[in-house]
Parts: structure tokens; sequence; C-alpha cells
């Protein structure tokens, strides 16, 4: 039943769609709309726009208990999955008396923030840190089951009791050819007994030199660009690996490395390696059968990474991706035919003003473009060089109105 009249939340638990003040930062500061089979609530600034369900400056202090009579038709408290952009770190103490399900925090620091999350009962807990602010020292316990974080990984120092389950994403660059990326320092998050590794496909490699410092490592998940993958076959324990969206596995050691291994997944890997890996897979059935899920499917060739994932397009909207590889296509066949700097800046000139009049080209739309530029100036061409960055990076700034 939808209720579209502003009402004050009742003592007990509401669960009808609707429209809610709430004091979240003063008396009836925010409106809580609560839709239909919705069980997230995203909090943020206002250039977040519509990403954000409610708007609060980063630095301001909320109460986090106005959310406490919402619950899902089920019973189970509303909202389920909470992301959060801010400085306020509230609702760790708000949830040592009610549980969250999944929690997603950017944390805005201007200078270090120590928080103890010990007795905080949170299912799962990602931290998204970019490049820049103060370092966020984090105390756990044994309530937190999975832990993720993202971007700068120097900025967060973990202690307490460990989750079992690890991700990590940690910031790099689009460049392919830039040094392999090199993990810093952990602390006791090594102590992690499954471990997830995500990355892009096509940018700068992680390196796995890392996984030494991981000596009671059982489940390893791998998504995207890495180097050395020799340094796996000290992983004696593994008895899970999962390997997707990978365009080089040749350094992948032989499926017999890991006696221990029952359950094997490469999803959307390099063809020669992947026919490879089904090989290895068959032989192993017949001398010890896989007592979990092993498969080996999605193998791509050279060509397909480099449409699907080469470009920065991969992660817009269906619509937009198109258009962008379409200008993108016609830009490199002019470019393969540029003889002078002249045609090359007439070549990135049309790709840039191809956006001009579309809608939906925001920062993070400026910056792909912005990369798929470069990608187009170090392409081949009849002048016999790569065009300079920044020259290209000029033209581009010059012919755009985004």
């Amino acid at each position: 039943m939808s209720n579209n009249n502003q009402a004050r939340p009742p003592a007990r638990s509401i669960s009808e769609v609707g429209h809610y003040p709430i004091d979240l930062t003063a008396p009836d500061s925010h409106t809580l709309v609560i839709k239909p089979g919705v069980g997230s609530l995203s909090i943020g600034p206002s250039q977040l726009g519509k990403k954000a369900d409610l708007h609060v400056e980063t630095d301001a202090p909320m109460d986090w208990t106005v959310f406490e009579p919402f619950a899902t038709p089920a019973g189970s408290p509303w909202p389920r999955y909470l992301r959060y952009t801010g400085s306020d770190s509230g609702f760790f103490a708000w949830a040592q008396s009610r549980p969250i399900e999944e929690m997603s925090w950017e944390p805005i620091l201007p200078a270090d923030m120590a928080v103890d999350a010990s007795q905080s009962t949170i299912h799962g807990l990602h931290i998204e840190l970019d490049t820049s602010g103060g370092r966020l020292h984090l105390k756990l316990g044994k309530r937190l089951f999975r832990l993720g974080l993202s971007g700068d990984l120097s900025r967060v120092a973990v202690t307490g009791d460990m989750p079992s389950m690890l991700a990590l994403s940690p910031h790099t660059s689009r460049r392919r050819d830039d040094p392999p990326l090199i993990l810093p320092d952990l602390g006791e998050l090594y102590q992690a007994t499954s471990l997830t590794l995500h990355n892009a496909p096509m940018g700068q490699p992680i390196s796995l030199e890392c996984l030494s410092r991981f000596p009671s490592l059982e489940s390893l998940s791998l998504w995207g660009s890495f180097c050395d993958l020799d340094k796996l076959a000290q992983l004696d324990q593994l008895t899970g690996l999962e390997l997707r969206f990978m365009p080089d596995l040749e350094a992948l050691p032989s499926l017999n490395t890991w006696p221990l291994l029952e359950r094997f997944i490469a999803y959307n890997v390099e063809e020669t390696a992947g026919k490879r890996l089904r090989q290895q897979m068959k032989a192993r059935t017949k001398t010890r059968p896989w007592n979990d899920y092993a498969s080996v499917s999605q193998l791509r060739k050279a060509e397909w990474w480099q449409t699907e994932y080469g470009r920065p397009f991969s992660s817009w909207p269906k619509r937009l991706s198109k258009l962008a590889n379409e200008a993108y296509n016609t830009a490199q066949a002019a470019m393969a035919e540029a003889s002078s700097l002249a045609d090359a800046e007439a070549a990135i000139t049309a790709f840039t003003q191809r956006f001009n009049a579309l809608k939906g080209i925001e920062t993070t739309e400026r910056e792909d473009l912005g990369e798929a530029v470069w990608q187009l100036s170090q392409s081949v061409n009849q002048i016999g060089q790569p065009i300079a960055e920044e020259m290209a990076q000029g033209w581009f700034d010059a012919a755009r109105d985004y």
C-alpha cells in the first residue's frame, strides 16, 4: 500500500512505503522515502546528486538512531544495506545495538581518525579510501565476517579480530606499461584465510609478491590484471582458486601445484591458457575427482580484451558506451591515416566534439574521455611517432564543452 503523505514515524516498527520526516541532522532535517522492494539507503553530500538518497554535508554529525523504527516487510531492520560518504563514524556505535547487514563507507578525513568497531555488529563492511586525507585506524571485533578495502590502501591500519574473508581493490592506473603495483604493508590483515584481489583487466598490473605474507590462505580469488603469477606456487594450502577476467595467465603454475585444491574456476580468461587449464582439469579428474565446483569457461581472444576492457568505456551505460566506441573507432581509423600533426589534431578534435551535445557527460565520463584521447594519441599513425600527451590533451581541452 502506497502512502505519499508525510507522517512522523511511530514508535512501532514501520515497513509501509511512504514519505517520513526524520531528525537526521536536525529536527525535520530530511524526508525519508520508502519505496517498494528497496532495501538499501545511500547518504552523502549534494555533489553525489541522485546517487545519494539523503544529502548530508560530509562533516555533519548524524543521529543514526532515526532509522530504528523502520523494518522490512519480513521484520528485519531497514535499511539492510547502507552506503555513506562522510566523516561521521557514529554508525559503528549505533551498530552495537542495531545490526547492519552491509555497510559501505567512503570516509572523508581531513585528519587521522581512530575508530573502535570491536563491539559493532556489522556482517559485511566495505571502506573506500581516496588518495587524499587522513589515515584511518580501525579496530575490529569478532562479529565482522567480511571486510573490503578499496582505493589507497596505505591510508588504513586495521587491528583487533580479523575477519576470515578479506577483499582488496587497490587503486591502479589505466596504463598497462606502468610498473606493477606493490601492495602496502597490511599488518594484521595477513591473517585472512580467504582473499579476493580486484583489479581492472587491462590496466596497471598488481604484483602477487604479497601473497607470501598470507601464511593461512586457503581460498584465493583474482580478478583482472596481475603479474608474478609464479608466486601462487607458494600457497600449498589452497583449497579454492578462482581466476576471472584475466588476459594474461602465461606464468600460472600447473593445477597440480596445489595438492589440496578442490574448487577451481577460470572465467573470462585468455584463450590459450584457458585451453591448457581445461586439459589440466580433466587430467586431474582422472586421478582425483574434484569434490567441489571446477570449471573453465568463456575463453577470450586478444582482440576481445582490447574492445571490451582496453577502452575506458566499459563501465558506461550501454547506450553511451555504444556511442563512445563508435566515435573511438572513427577516430582510430582517422589517426591511422594521419600523416601530420594537423591530421592528428583533426581526428582528436572530431572525437572530442562528438560528446559536446551528449547528456550524461559528468566528471567521471570526462576523465574517461581524456584517457581515450591519450590512447588515441599513442595509436598507430603515419607521422612515425606517438603524439605528445600534453599536446593531445590540449586539443581535447580546446574542443570540449563538458
